[in-house]
């Protein structure tokens, strides 16, 4: 369990929270590339880590991320008017460029110097891969975009992004993918030959009947596990996922990578947003519209408004028990909840606090067990690295190295006794050439 102090350091993220001083020393993925498919298009609203933006690609293309607020009279920029590379306030006229640049001013009479001295505060953006990253750190000039393979394979290698909203801290949603034993509850079918159920995928079955045997490495950039189960031939199964400092997940689905990221709006919303890679060749066009229209089975999204929150926030949701189908849980499925995306796991961590008073799981009350080893060196990472950068100024090395980190997931199929880490070291290099490793399917 944590004490209450160290759970709001890692949970908290708004301007000047250790953990959000962490996080904005990084890139995140903000918003897909598609949201802003033409120059001078619609301006978005858009929430991040407590700070409330607009984002535009303006004439020439390019992505711009600026504070909501006009620094003249803290017009909303959103009304604004995205025209001839910029955006112009709808208040008085005044219009700041992609770097936040005052490059017009027309209330000011003729020969002030004034325009020279205001700016917007603006945060660097890259299109990348069809994703928009943002940095919104401390430095002048910004860390190098990490290399991770969503980020460097060819553009037709990497997937549409796959996004939901969920309603808790982002912490509590970014431990349901630390938790590797969930599977054998939340996902799994009750028998072998369970027919599918109407909605969803058929789930997870586990000829294990043991819970699995964790192994937990902690490294530079976060940390690494396996999950062991023994399968009936005798094979070891060891299921290798991964944590990246702050907020990136890789786990093991299928034969590309899975790259995940848990970004947090504020400190009660989050976007989980996922994005699979083919280091073997293109994505196809099917499997990008599936991605855009991830929850299509499950009524979709709601409609958006102009508020964040409600981006890709899905129809399925706690207020209506995410479609919780109790003749499915009868006979065919551990968990009733249509396993669509990660909507059971929703159900778990969106509800664990539902005081809308005081939202944030109290972990002081928990009570952790063999099988949370991995959810426990994690949390000892991000509050180790909040309080270093809090206390003496220094970042861990992935916020500064965009090799670090690049690594993959994977599941493999070894033989009794094998030492794992030697045996698939090279199979979670990306730059070992040989392909994602997919020895046992999570859907067996």
């Amino acid at each position: 369990m944590l004490n209450h102090e160290d759970n709001e350091l890692m949970c908290r993220v708004g301007p000047g929270t250790p953990m959000g001083n962490l996080m904005r020393e990084y890139w995140m993925p903000a918003l897909p590339s598609r949201e802003f498919p033409k120059p001078d298009g619609d301006i978005k609203r858009m929430r991040l880590l407590g700070e409330n933006l607009v984002m535009f690609r303006d004439s020439d293309g390019n992505i711009g991320a600026l504070a909501e607020a006009c620094p003249h009279r803290g017009a909303s920029m959103y009304f604004g008017r995205n025209e001839e590379c910029g955006i112009r306030c709808p208040y008085h006229g005044w219009k700041f460029d992609v770097t936040g640049k005052c490059v017009d001013m027309p209330t000011e009479p003729e020969g002030s110097n004034f325009i020279n001295k205001v700016r917007a505060r603006a945060y660097p953006c890259r299109d990348v891969n069809k994703m928009i990253w943002i940095y919104m750190g401390t430095k002048a000039e910004p860390p190098p975009l990490p290399d991770f393979e969503v980020n460097t394979l060819p553009f037709e290698n990497v997937g549409e992004p796959n996004i939901m909203m969920e309603e808790a801290n982002w912490m509590q949603n970014m431990e349901g993918d630390l938790d590797s034993v969930h599977l054998d509850w939340v996902h799994k079918r009750l028998h072998k030959d369970s027919p599918p159920p109407p909605l969803g995928i058929n789930g997870f079955y586990n000829p294990d009947k043991k819970p699995p045997i964790f192994d937990v490495e902690k490294t530079e950039y976060g940390a690494y596990y396996s999950a062991k189960r023994l399968m009936d031939d005798g094979k070891e199964w060891h299921r290798v996922n991964q944590f990246i400092l702050p907020f990136h997940t890789m786990i093991s689905a299928g034969p590309t990578v899975n790259f995940r990221t848990f970004v947090p709006l504020d400190d009660h919303h989050a976007m989980l947003i996922s994005q699979s890679a083919n280091p073997a060749g293109p994505i196809s066009e099917e499997v990008n519209a599936r991605a855009i229209d991830a929850f299509a089975q499950v009524g979709g999204y709601i409609a958006r408004t102009h508020d964040p929150r409600s981006y890709f926030m899905t129809v399925a949701n706690k207020t209506n028990d995410y479609w919780l189908d109790r003749e499915v849980q009868r006979d065919r499925m551990y968990n009733g909840i249509p396993f669509v995306g990660n909507l059971p796991d929703r159900a778990m961590t969106e509800l664990m606090c539902n005081d809308e008073d005081e939202p944030l799981y109290d972990r002081s009350q928990e009570h952790l067990g063999t099988s949370d080893v991995f959810v426990i060196a994690v949390r000892q990472q991000l509050i180790k690295a909040a309080k270093t950068l809090r206390d003496t100024g220094e970042l861990p090395a992935n916020a500064l190295d965009p090799s670090t980190g690049r690594v993959r997931m994977g599941s493999f199929l070894l033989d009794p006794g094998t030492e794992w880490r030697h045996a698939v070291a090279d199979r979670l290099n990306p730059d070992s050439g040989l392909p994602v490793a997919a020895d046992v399917g999570l859907i067996i």
